[in-house]
C-alpha cells in the first residue's frame, strides 16, 4: 500500500492518502533528528532525547504511529509497509533532508522499512535502538528467534486485559524485575498511559507487524552510517537474534552494547544514551 500526502497539514498533524491523521511533535531548529517509537507507546517515549538534542542545536521530530497516541485509529494499514509510507509522507511534508532517523524497538523496524522502500535520499544517518530487526520470529532461516507461542501469548494477554497486561509488561520492559533495579513507579505508569492511548485494533495488529516482518532486505539497503544500540539484558528483544545480526547486514554499522541494560534504556539510562546519540550525530 503506497500512501501519499493529500497536502493537508496543520501545526501538528499531517493527513496521509487513506485519510489517517498522523500527529507529530516538531521541536527546535537545526539538522532534523526523526524519532520512531516502540509498541505500544507514542512520541512521548522520546521526550528525554528530544529535549536534550533540541538544547544541543537539533530539530527533533517524533510522530505517533497510526493507531497509537494522538494519531487516528484506522481499522486498516497497521503493518510495516504503511507505517513506513506514513513516515515517508511526514518527511516529504516537512521537506526533511539529511535527517538522522532514530528508531526504537518496533520503530527500528519502521526506520529499516522506510529506507528499504524509500531509500536514503533524505537520510544522513540511522540509529537502531533495541530494534526488532532483522526478524523476531523463530523460523527455519532464523533459528535464534522467539517461537510463535511467545507472540500468541502477548496477543492473548492484550485481548484478555490490555490495561493489566501493560502494567505487567512495564516491569521487564524497564528491567524493574531485576535485583536492585531502580525504576520509578512514575516511569512504569507513563508506559501504561501511553499504551492505553493507543487504539485496541492497532495494538493487536502491530504485534504481528513487529514480530513477523522480515527486515533482512531492508537492512541490506541501509547505506548510510548506522549506530546499533542494544542492552545485553533486553528481555523484550533479545540481543542475540537482533542487534548482533543487524550489525552484519547494514553497510556501515557501529554496534554499541550496553551491559546490564534493559529494553527501556532510553529512559533508565538516558544520560549515557543521549551522550552517545549526540556523539554519533556530530561525528
Amino acid at each position: 500500500m503506497t500512501v501519499t500526502t493529500t497536502g493537508a497539514r496543520t501545526h501538528d498533524t499531517i493527513t496521509v492518502g487513506d485519510g489517517t491523521r498522523i500527529y507529530y511533535k516538531d521541536w527546535g531548529k537545526g539538522q532534523a533528528v526523526v524519532f520512531s517509537h516502540g509498541w505500544p507507546l507514542s512520541a512521548d517515549a522520546w521526550e528525554d532525547q528530544m529535549v536534550f538534542l533540541g538544547l544541543n542545536g537539533y530539530r527533533c521530530i517524533a510522530h505517533d504511529r497510526r493507531g497509537h497516541g494522538r494519531s487516528s485509529q484506522p481499522w486498516n494499514g497497521n503493518e510495516m509497509d504503511t507505517y513506513a509510507d506514513d513516515l515517508a509522507t511526514l518527511a516529504e511534508a516537512l521537506d526533511l533532508r539529511d535527517a538522522i532517523h532514530v528508531g526504537h524497538s518496533t520503530g527500528g523496524g519502521e526506520v529499516a522499512r522506510y529506507i528499504g522502500r524509500h531509500g536514503t535520499k533524505r537520510v544522513a544517518k540511522a540509529v537502531l535502538i533495541g530494534a526488532v530487526t532483522p526478524i523476531m520470529l523463530k523460523t527455519a532461516t532464523n533459528p535464534g528467534g522467539l517461537p510463535m507461542e511467545v507472540f500468541d501469548g502477548i496477543r492473548a494477554g492484550v485481548l484478555a486485559d490490555r490495561s493489566q497486561f501493560f502494567k505487567d509488561l512495564s516491569g521487564p520492559f524497564y528491567g524493574a524485575n531485576r535485583p536492585g533495579a531502580k525504576v520509578s513507579q512514575g516511569l512504569r505508569d507513563s508506559f501504561w498511559m501511553q499504551g492505553m492511548q493507543a487504539g485496541f485494533k492497532g495494538v493487536i495488529d502491530c504485534i504481528k507487524a513487529f514480530s513477523e516482518t522480515d527486515f533482512t532486505e531492508d537492512l541490506k539497503k541501509i547505506d548510510v552510517p548506522t549506530l546499533i544500540m542494544h542492552g545485553d539484558d533486553d528481555q523484550i528483544v533479545p540481543i542475540g537474534a537482533s542487534a548482533m545480526l543487524s550489525a552484519k547486514l547494514v553497510k556501515h554499522p557501529t554496534l554499541k552494547v550496553y551491559p546490564g541494560q534493559s529494553h527501556g534504556m532510553c529512559a533508565t539510562n538516558k544520560d549515557e544514551i543521549n551522550a552517545d546519540l549526540l556523539a554519533f550525530i556530530r561525528g
